[in-house]
């Protein structure tokens, strides 16, 4: 992916180095979004329970150490976030309306958010619908590398990518109407709509990838879809529950599998077509 010397994105917050202090909220959609974030990455659920609801550590205030590789890191972000940006104002266009862009938000260890409680990098980016921002902690490129052995810059530009799907979801209403399903549908009900959820921000990724393509954007080949299609695959539920208990439990799903995933982002490639994207219609996935 060739992506050094494109616009980066001005819609950025940088609280690396800022003090944070209070509770982790669980209530909203975020704080199930964090949640849920965190039982995906092998969290015990007795665990990050107490750790959101416990006071967080205070952190210092001034300006913090940044390395080489992670102003790097930061840029190529920054660079993707950019891009999005860009790919859903034309497409909003398109459909005649105007994109309103959500914000990066860069931070270390845990940082409070407007209507979702603390987040906290140990579960891993996510998006918070009641401040429209995206929240990231760039050691998880680690993560991704070491621990889940999704390599190349394209895998992190999957993640933003698919972070920003779900700000596309906010846009359209999508987030309001699955929120209050929420209250109305058993748990493993509701793990089914939580799959579509994901799998359409998985779609909107590869929609998002299509148009950056076409437009030259970024220049991708065949090897970066490879490295995003791979990093969606490392991130399915039945590959993290096997990683965190050894077995698969398929009706606590709330991702999809590495197989879905996968499928979902390609077709969103493939095709570029919003139209496209309907999971919650789909009769695989009921």
């Amino acid at each position: 992916m060739e992506w050094k010397g494109k616009r980066r994105s001005t819609n950025v917050e940088d609280r690396r180095g800022m003090s944070s202090g209070g509770k982790l909220a669980l209530g909203g959609v975020g704080g199930i979004v964090v949640l849920v974030i965190g039982l995906l990455m092998g969290g015990d659920p007795g665990e990050l329970l107490q750790q959101m609801q416990a006071t967080s550590v205070q952190q210092t205030d001034g300006p913090v150490e940044i390395s080489a590789e992670e102003q790097e890191l930061t840029e190529l972000v920054e660079v993707v976030f950019a891009s999005t940006e860009d790919v859903w104002a034309a497409i909003f266009a398109n459909g005649g309306s105007t994109y309103q862009p959500s914000t990066m938000v860069f931070y270390r260890d845990q940082t409070p958010t407007d209507g979702c409680g603390m987040g906290a990098s140990a579960y891993g980016p996510f998006y918070c619908p009641a401040d429209r921002k995206v929240y990231i902690d760039l050691s998880f490129n680690d993560q991704l590398h070491e621990q889940f052995g999704a390599t190349g810059d394209f895998a992190m530009a999957y993640v933003v990518a698919h972070e920003v799907g779900h700000h596309i979801q906010n846009l359209l209403g999508t987030m309001d109407k699955t929120a209050k399903l929420r209250s109305q549908l058993s748990e493993r009900e509701y793990n089914k709509v939580s799959v579509m959820t994901e799998l359409q921000a998985d779609f909107y990724a590869g929609v998002w990838a299509h148009h950056a393509n076409r437009s030259s954007e970024l220049r991708l080949d065949l090897r970066d879809i490879l490295e995003g299609m791979k990093a969606a695959e490392a991130v399915g539920d039945d590959r993290l529950q096997r990683q965190s208990q050894g077995r698969v439990t398929p009706e606590a799903f709330t991702h999809g599998t590495s197989e879905q995933r996968a499928y979902w982002f390609k077709k969103g490639y493939d095709t570029g077509d919003l139209r496209q994207g309907d999971t919650f219609s789909d009769p695989s996935l009921q």
